[in-house]
């Protein structure tokens, strides 16, 4: 019998993470982190769903690639029985299922309750701190099992979250998601533009006979926008001047943004220098580009 070596099954696909750690330390902002890379994430899930979760995750194959559950101790009493899941998880699949903890100074985790002005999930009628000494007695194992640990003491929510995208993303994955849209300023400022350029400093091909009823799409509305003096100009200008904006959003974990050009229409010079700018921008490192035209069509 002869053995074939053939692409990997979904379930040896599969990636679990098991996130856990001390209460105040960055579960939420590790939780919204892994949802941006695209990981299906289940927060407070009592330890007694791992294995249920990892098994539906396994059916459905491709549609959960990369799952996450976070575990603390906000699940009680059930929470007593978290340690030892985990361990038979790992030890019964020690290719698939890693554990994350987060963990912080007692001094940073009191500072950021204070903050918040919330109470520590263990503290009942004692201190902050007698909350604090005791979830860290609960969790003494599962940290001494924890595959990575990452101490958030010095970080802020930005820093923890590049920290997570670092270690988990997809080699594949963008750093910034850019959308470059055009727009007609007679209907209004797009909303969610990050960024916004002015097209109206170049003749409107609108007053063109022959061009008017095209838009900038087409050749011909190209070549005549592009050819206007300042045209050439402004997309390598406004373009230079993404560059370090773009990585600056990779540094600091924005990994969506919008850059806006409108023109009076949202038609022509718009519609031409979004399809010229969103060509420099594929050409950055870290950068996935689309392109959306917000009013084309309306008139």
């Amino acid at each position: 019998m002869t053995d074939t070596v053939g692409a990997p099954s979904a379930a040896e696909q599969q990636d679990v993470l098991i996130v856990s750690g001390m209460s105040g330390a960055g579960r939420s902002t590790v939780g919204n982190a892994l949802e941006d890379l695209g990981w299906y994430v289940v927060d407070n899930l009592p330890a007694q769903m791992l294995r249920p979760l990892i098994d539906l995750a396994e059916r459905a194959g491709d549609s959960l690639p990369k799952v996450a559950a976070v575990v603390d101790v906000r699940g009680g009493r059930l929470f007593s029985e978290a340690q030892e899941a985990v361990r038979a998880l790992q030890e019964s699949m020690p290719q698939k299922v890693r554990v994350l903890f987060l963990d912080a100074t007692d001094a940073a985790l009191v500072r950021r309750f204070e903050q918040v002005r919330r109470p520590h999930p263990l503290q009942g009628d004692g201190t902050l701190l007698d909350g604090i000494l005791a979830e860290r007695s609960r969790m003494e194992e599962l940290r001494e099992s924890s595959d990575i640990i990452i101490d958030t003491s010095e970080l802020n929510i930005h820093q923890l979250a590049t920290t997570i995208t670092e270690k988990f993303a997809a080699p594949e994955t963008p750093g910034v998601q850019v959308t470059v849209l055009s727009f007609g300023f007679k209907y209004g400022l797009p909303t969610d533009a990050d960024m916004i350029g002015d097209a109206r400093f170049l003749p409107n091909p609108y007053w063109v006979p022959e061009l008017r009823a095209h838009n900038g799409l087409d050749d011909d509305v190209q070549q005549y926008v592009l050819g206007q003096p300042g045209a050439r100009q402004f997309i390598v200008a406004f373009g230079a001047a993404l560059e370090p904006v773009m990585a600056g959003y990779q540094r600091e974990n924005k990994r969506h943004a919008t850059i806006a050009i409108g023109c009076t229409g949202g038609k022509h010079r718009s519609v031409t220098l979004v399809g010229e700018l969103a060509a420099h921008l594929r050409g950055l490192p870290g950068v996935a580009v689309s392109v959306k035209h917000r009013d084309l069509g309306r008139e």
